[in-house]
């Protein structure tokens, strides 16, 4: 699972931050988590196909988390997709993408498949496959606004397949039967069942995205023993009372939430245009968690970097958010004790 914030900025674009969006790539599949201005765009620059996108989660209606939408539906057309595509907002998304593409004129050949999040909802899984789910769950913001979780199920564990060959198992198709958790019997009678030979189920990779609240607890259990926490950090900690008049976070919520949360790692963004050096956010997110990154724009966050670095190589230069923002830790730079910074583990 790689995580790449595609836009940092709140509100309004600067000269180096984009519109809120953040794309997640699994297995070759792409997963949209809002759509600001020039998210297509952006995904171009960092490497990622769209035609590979499989599902856009917005999270509330204001413009700066949508304002992409239409134009990347656009492109979907002319690319001449024909797979469907699912996209999940609050109750009203699905009235907007069709009034403005009947006001454009655009005839989809592809399927657009729509969930409608109502504000009376605890919880909402919105997406379920075979090996993955997304859940939603309501922020306090100033207008309704939810959270997502990205899920990988539970995977099966490890074979011995020493112990499986002494057995009496030689066929591709049995053990595939052991590791779906089915016992195997053999011609002789012999019966081999799973739990003797497959050990215990590992638990998935986990994402959060909670991004325009202020502290809530459903942020909490959002980011619960995630593998990556992506936090708005809208003002710095001294700015508490702006944060809570305009229904967002800063850097001492997002710190609390992830403690809470017991994450593997707090990575911040939708930085208010204010801060030109986002470093000073960063710090302060530190002081009440760690580890904790910057989110960079195009930058691959990975939960396996031995296996996943170099599948998504960026098409431009990465501009740093500062160069003491820490950006280049996920490639183990050493802390000031000498050791490598490491993910938090997880409990559970």
């Amino acid at each position: 699972m790689i995580v790449v914030p595609l836009g940092v900025a709140s509100a309004t674009p600067t000269a180096v931050r984009h519109l809120p969006s953040v794309a997640l790539w699994r297995e070759g599949s792409v997963f949209l988590f809002d759509c600001g201005e020039n998210a297509q765009m952006r995904m171009l620059q960092a490497g990622i196909k769209r035609s590979k996108i499989e599902g856009i989660f917005i999270t509330h209606f204001d413009v700066d988390h949508y304002s992409g939408l239409l134009g990347l539906l656009a492109t979907l057309q002319l690319q001449r997709r024909e797979k469907p595509l699912t996209i999940t907002g609050p109750v009203g998304i699905k009235e907007f993408v069709e009034w403005n593409l009947k006001f454009a004129d655009i005839q989809p050949n592809y399927e657009i498949i729509f969930h409608e999040i109502k504000d009376d909802i605890d919880v909402d899984r919105v997406m379920d496959a075979d090996e993955y789910y997304v859940e939603a769950r309501p922020l306090k913001h100033n207008k309704f606004c939810v959270g997502y979780r990205f899920q990988e199920k539970d995977k099966p564990g490890k074979v011995d397949a020493d112990k499986a060959e002494k057995m009496g198992i030689s066929k591709d198709e049995q053990y595939k039967e052991l590791k779906a958790g089915n016992d195997v019997t053999l011609e002789d009678g012999t019966v081999v069942q799973s739990s003797d030979i497959v050990g215990h189920p590992r638990p998935g990779d986990s994402f959060a995205y909670v991004t325009d609240t202020e502290y809530t607890p459903n942020a909490v259990k959002l980011a619960m023993n995630t593998n990556i926490l992506y936090h708005e950090a809208t003002f710095s900690k001294d700015l508490d009372d702006k944060a809570g008049e305009t229904g967002h976070s800063s850097t001492a919520d997002a710190a609390r939430v992830a403690t809470e949360a017991q994450t593997k790692l707090l990575v911040i963004g939708h930085f208010s245009a204010r801060y030109t050096n986002a470093h000073d956010l960063l710090k302060e997110a530190r002081e009440g968690f760690y580890p904790a990154w910057l989110a960079n724009e195009l930058r691959p966050i990975f939960t396996d970097p031995m296996h996943e670095r170099g599948i998504i190589t960026p098409k431009v230069e990465i501009n740093e958010l500062d160069d003491k923002s820490g950006g280049k830790n996920y490639k183990g730079k050493k802390n000031h004790k000498g050791g490598k910074k490491k993910f938090r583990s997880r409990k559970g």
